[in-house]
């Protein structure tokens, strides 16, 4: 068994950070803004992660590799080009776009804490692990790679 196996799938964190977004924002008063600034805020930057996230799947699949963020030891090739020339992890960075948007949506300060929450257990238990298996796969072009491109942005 892999350290793999045993941590939760990033599609389940990213719904438990937004469930607890929700629940939080109800402990405090609303931000007051107006409904067509919010959905448009709200929407535009939905709209942003959601390319930016795409994007990375769509270098992956062109890259033949694998997108199954529990298995990097599949990974047939490093993609450093497109969206990875910008970011290394342009699925996650979607993602956090995304939790903004949705704290942008709810109006409240408090649900600002779930991006934050999401940041901090992806580097931990999804990123840093990912790390240790691409440099062992991929060496000196991975560490090159790294010192090239942020983790985020």
């Amino acid at each position: 068994m892999n350290a793999f196996e045993l941590r939760v799938p990033p599609l389940i964190v990213t719904l438990l950070v937004a469930a607890i977004m929700w629940g939080m924002s109800k402990m405090g008063a609303s931000i007051e803004i107006p409904s067509v600034v919010r959905y448009v805020v709200t929407a535009t930057i939905g709209f942003v992660g959601g390319c930016i996230g795409l994007a990375g799947i769509v270098s992956f699949r062109r890259a033949k590799t694998t997108v199954n963020p529990l298995k990097p030891e599949n990974a047939s090739s490093l993609v450093t080009a497109g969206i990875y020339s910008v970011t290394r992890n342009p699925m996650y960075l979607g993602i956090l776009f995304v939790l903004l948007a949705w704290a942008v949506f709810l109006t409240s300060a408090w649900a600002l804490v779930g991006p934050v929450a999401f940041v901090l257990y992806i580097n931990r238990f999804q990123i840093a692990p990912e790390e240790r298996v691409m440099a062992t796969m991929f060496g000196a072009s991975y560490s090159e790679y790294m010192a090239r491109v942020r983790r985020w942005l």
